[in-house]
């Protein structure tokens, strides 16, 4: 899951060149709340215990992202968090990841389809890269039979049907189950589960393999967008308001 500015707030870029994640409040990605969902989902249809760990990396305010899962019904949650982690980019962040999983040894990763601020969708590959495991990712529709999890991708013009064995790394898109909001007694109950913290030394990474000094990419200018311009104004008092109209909407390439 990933702790992100909320959208609803002013969001811009510090003078580093990364997000600005102190200047706004802060929140869950409303689109990883679908792999929470999903999650718990596939646990309550289980016939075995099922855990359902809710990981992050990221700053201090990043364990509000994990509060929030505890409350929907996560069992218990870890927080990545280390100064020298700051200003990775997604390869950064899938090493990170994916070392996490590794030492948390789950049958199954489930992630949003993309964050909300990067908006990127490349990190559910990049585990199952790093991981070596089947990626099946973009999941509209998911099943689980024993072992073998199998998806559904909705296109544009054809619907894929896509199957692969546990241990697997799995994404799913907003379409895939609203979030369920969480109750008072799961908001109550979230205050006594587990949260661990972790750090790079927990993960066995070194620090110069990760942050903004490691990143491949780097944000070399920022403009804040251009206000919007006031909409063109036609008085048909003449009867050419529909040529006038026909001229704009060709001239946009809207038709």
């Amino acid at each position: 899951m990933k702790y992100v500015p909320d959208a609803t707030g002013e969001r811009g870029f510090s003078e580093d060149g990364t997000v600005d994640r102190e200047g706004t409040d802060g929140r869950l990605s409303e689109l990883d709340e679908y792999a929470v969902e999903q999650s718990l989902r596939l646990a309550e249809a289980s016939d075995d215990e099922v855990e359902v760990v809710a990981l992050t990396m990221g700053p201090d305010d990043a364990a509000d992202a994990i509060k929030k899962a505890l409350q929907i019904g996560a069992s218990s949650g870890v927080h990545v968090c280390d100064d020298d982690i700051a200003g990775s980019d997604a390869l950064g962040t899938s090493l990170v990841l994916a070392a996490a999983i590794r030492k948390l040894e789950p049958d199954l990763v489930i992630t949003g389809m993309a964050s909300t601020d990067g908006v990127m969708g490349v990190l559910p590959a990049m585990l199952s890269e790093r991981l070596g495991w089947p990626g099946l990712t973009l999941a509209h529709t998911v099943e689980l039979d024993g072992r073998t999890l199998t998806v559904v991708r909705d296109g544009d013009t054809a619907s894929q049907r896509v199957q692969a064995e546990l241990p697997a790394v799995l994404s799913v898109t907003d379409q895939s189950g609203e979030p369920r909001y969480p109750g008072l007694k799961n908001v109550m109950a979230a205050k006594k589960k587990k949260v661990e913290e972790w750090d790079l030394d927990d993960l066995g990474l070194e620090a110069d393999a990760v942050g903004a000094a490691a990143a491949l990419t780097t944000v070399r200018e920022t403009a804040p967008r251009p206000p919007r311009q006031a909409g063109r104004v036609v008085t048909d008092s003449d009867g050419s308001g529909a040529a006038a109209l026909t001229e704009f909407l060709t001239a946009g390439k809207y038709v």
